[in-house]
């Protein structure tokens, strides 16, 4: 099975580049979102009015979106030059969440994960226990409809950053999606890279 990426993304791309843009948020831990339960008006109340909301299509189904972004030009990034941002981005199905992802280029609380150990990750052999002792906590989860089958569930590792001035910005982001079956093993990855580091 071809796991589709989520066509969803964070948005701090296209924040200003100096000064600050967004709105400096908390980020919504596991404990708190409730896949299947959690709502829209929820999570609007624990974080105010998203920075921006759209609607996707995943496995023949529509979806809202929400997402809540922060850049500082001036605050403590993973690595120089690169501008130091964060976002979380949240799916709903009739209204219920349905995934949620984390994405930050910010040194305290960054999502940067090492990509070189996911060949280690076997389909059919590997655990939810064996991928976080390898990438430790993910960023996100998601459920149907965001993976294909009902009775899975996948979670995600999301990094995204931008580095350069206004006439020479470099994008780079990388995403890790593995799906587990009701037993915890894995039954498919799928890992994404795109852009210039």
């Amino acid at each position: 099975m071809k796991l589709s990426s989520v066509k969803f993304t964070v948005v701090f791309f296209v924040l200003q580049l100096a000064g600050c843009a967004g709105t400096n948020f908390m980020r919504v831990t596991d404990e708190a979102l409730i896949l299947g339960k959690t709502t829209k008006e929820q999570i609007e109340a624990r974080l105010g009015a998203p920075y921006q909301q759209g609607v996707i299509t995943k496995n023949e189904q529509q979806m809202k979106t929400a997402s809540y972004a922060y850049a500082s030009s001036g605050g403590g990034a993973v690595a120089e030059g690169v501008i130091p941002a964060r976002s979380q981005g949240f799916y709903f199905f009739n209204n219920k969440l349905v995934g949620y992802e984390f994405t930050s280029s910010w040194k305290s609380d960054s999502s940067n994960f090492n990509n070189e150990k996911i060949a280690q990750i076997r389909k059919g052999a590997s655990t939810h226990k064996d991928v976080l002792r390898l990438l430790g906590k993910p960023g996100g989860k998601y459920i149907y409809p965001l993976i294909e089958h009902k009775d899975r569930e996948a979670i995600n590792y999301l990094y995204s950053q931008t580095k350069g001035g206004a006439f020479n910005l470099k994008f780079y982001k990388k995403q890790l999606v593995v799906v587990f079956n009701k037993q915890g093993i894995v039954t498919d990855v799928e890992y994404t890279e795109a852009g210039e580091k």
